[in-house]
């Protein structure tokens, strides 16, 4: 058992000396950061950092003041020191990688329980950092107790993981050229903004359908130029969907883009059996989840279209989910099929359909990924949930995809990582002859930019020409 002891001021004599070491972290630089508020990109920004006399991320200095603290309330004199202040130089910056060791020696002892030590913070090859002297007032009670472990803390920038999915999709279209998207009837700010952000990032070319006169009207209000959008002029949302879906088939869009408008306006013109994007397969919805708590992206279908899949509904809807996880770069994803427990009963057909899907996936029916199922939440996302339960299984606990029972489960799932859990989401329509970028009226930039995204990978992909298997362009991807 580790302990942590004290030096009372009784105890203590000029000289006395403690050290710590520690090496510090880009994670350890964004945590303080997040703590104290200082977003100096010079601190923080790994652009920034590069294109600066710094050449690196720099540590803020008082991250090296703070490690003195720590040795004074840990050390020396230990627990029961009041600190009072300090007069520390900051002679070198401290990056990301680099070991750090703070000694703090007594140099003087003064009346009312008063010291002054002398502090210094020196790197793995002798350099002086910070020096200077600190003032305390030491403790009088002697403290000894088992140490406390020192606590873990997983920070996750809202929406890295999208992030990372746009840049991935900038670095397929940089390759291959930005993708044509056709955006539905964007007559308000955020539809037209979304578009405009994702050309901006080199994803697409927008294809701006719908009444002219309202869509530039939403771009004068935003302040934004229509410079290198194509526009498309029709007189209302109705006929905006029905242009849409007719360019998508001609080959004139290679993907769209849902605007100010009903989804089951578009989706209509979408799965009309004359003129609309049919496949032989079901169309169904794909959410693409950032959720903070979680080690990966999460997929989630289907919490939109399909109100009560059948057996066949969800055999669709689990391949157009394993079709977006391929386009993420995830060669084998795990897939979840969830229901309310993780045993077969008859009176819950999401349990039986589960185990149907398993063994069509045993049999080949299902291909690219593996599946298990039934199982409950839980045991889909948490290692510890599936081994009190004693299930073994390769996909619970570390599932990449959730495959609901029904649209209002994955709705109210959807949503409660959004607004309780911190999550942020990107969501595509898959089964149609182009992928569909869907947004929801309330998504802010980085999920419509996230949605586009999704749309050029999946474009990509079907084309054989995804992020992970090319490595040079072939021909115009639009």
């Amino acid at each position: 058992m580790k302990m942590i002891e004290n030096k009372t001021y009784d105890e203590l004599a000029v000289g006395d000396a403690a050290s710590l070491t520690r090496t510090l972290s880009e994670k350890d630089i964004r945590l303080f950061a997040a703590l104290t508020g200082d977003m100096n990109p010079v601190h923080v920004d790994k652009a920034y950092a590069r294109d600066s006399q710094f050449h690196k991320i720099i540590a803020h200095g008082m991250w090296g003041g703070s490690l003195i603290s720590a040795v004074l309330g840990t050390e020396l004199p230990g627990p029961g020191t009041i600190y009072l202040g300090q007069d520390l130089r900051f002679k070198a910056p401290i990056g990301a990688g680099d070991t750090v060791t703070t000694t703090v020696r007594v140099a003087e002892k003064k009346d009312r329980n008063r010291l002054t030590l002398d502090c210094t913070c020196t790197g793995a090859d002798g350099t002086v950092l910070i020096e200077g002297q600190a003032h305390v007032i030491a403790p009088t009670t002697k403290v000894r107790r088992e140490r406390a472990r020192r606590a873990s803390v997983e920070l996750h920038g809202g929406g890295a993981r999208l992030d990372a999915i746009i840049d991935q999709a900038a670095e397929v279209a940089g390759r291959l050229g930005p993708v044509k998207l056709g955006v539905v009837h964007p007559v308000d700010g955020p539809s037209l903004s979304g578009a405009l952000d994702a050309a901006a990032k080199g994803l697409v070319e927008p294809v701006l359908i719908g009444p002219a006169a309202k869509i530039r009207e939403a771009a004068r209000a935003l302040d934004r130029s229509l410079d290198g959008c194509a526009l498309v002029d029709t007189e209302h949302s109705h006929a905006a969907a029905d242009r849409a879906v007719a360019m998508a088939r001609a080959g004139e869009v290679a993907a769209l883009m849902k605007g100010k408008l009903h989804t089951d306006e578009l989706l209509g013109a979408v799965v009309r059996r004359d003129g609309g994007l049919r496949t032989e397969r079901r169309i169904s919805h794909v959410f693409v989840m950032d959720v903070p708590s979680y080690e990966r992206p999460l997929l989630v279908s289907d919490a939109a279209i399909n109100i009560r899949p059948d057996l066949d509904a969800l055999k669709d809807i689990v391949a157009n989910t394993i079709d977006v996880a391929h386009a993420l770069g995830t060669e084998r994803p795990k897939v979840a099929l969830l229901s309310a427990v993780e045993t077969v009963d008859a009176k819950l057909d999401s349990t039986l359909y589960a185990s149907a899907l398993c063994k069509m996936a045993d049999r080949g029916q299902i291909t690219g990924a593996e599946l298990d199922g039934p199982l409950a939440f839980d045991n889909a996302v948490s290692e510890q949930a599936a081994a009190i339960k004693g299930i073994r299984s390769g996909v619970a606990g570390h599932a990449d995809a959730l495959i609901v029972p029904d649209l209002i489960s994955g709705n109210i799932l959807a949503k409660q990582l959004d607004y309780l859990s911190g999550a942020v989401g990107a969501g595509i329509v898959m089964g149609a002859r182009v992928p569909i970028a869907l947004t929801s009226r309330a998504d802010e930039a980085l999920e419509r930019v996230g949605s586009a995204a999704l749309a050029v990978l999946l474009h990509a992909q079907a084309l054989g020409r995804g992020a992970a298997t090319v490595a040079t362009p072939q021909g115009d991807l639009r």
